[in-house]
């Protein structure tokens, strides 16, 4: 498998993506895969994470590319506290409406079958 920096298509991600391990980045690269068969996305770097979006909305943040791990945050409109991926949910203070939900991904395998249901749920959620 080529490594992610070489690829095109993230070609304007490069400043989170430099100097980052290859492990992070082969865990980036599967996540976003992972994500693409759920439906069409979009990468948006900001200064300081990297949206996904569909043609709608921003489904999910990267918010940290660490040295072994990355760490993404997807917003829904409920708590979904009974789950076994998240490592926080937390409402978004002052916004009744916004809950965020922390995952940490370590490792390929920790895209779980629980993990693809909620891409499923941030790709469909209303618009």
């Amino acid at each position: 498998m080529n490594s992610i920096s070489s690829n095109p298509e993230y070609k304007a991600l490069s400043a989170f993506l430099n100097g980052k391990q290859e492990h992070t980045l082969l865990l980036f690269d599967h996540f976003i895969k992972q994500f693409q068969k759920v439906g069409d996305i979009r990468m948006e770097p900001t200064k300081t994470m990297i949206g996904i979006s569909n043609d709608h909305k921003r489904i999910a943040w990267v918010t940290q590319l660490g040295k072994n791990f990355i760490h993404v945050v997807f917003p829904f409109k409920q708590a979904y506290n009974d789950n076994l991926c998240f490592q926080k949910v937390a409402q978004v203070p002052g916004d009744s409406k916004q809950f965020n939900h922390h995952f940490r991904m370590l490792y390929k395998e920790d895209i779980t079958a629980e993990v693809i249901d909620f891409m499923k749920k941030a790709w469909h959620e209303e618009k």
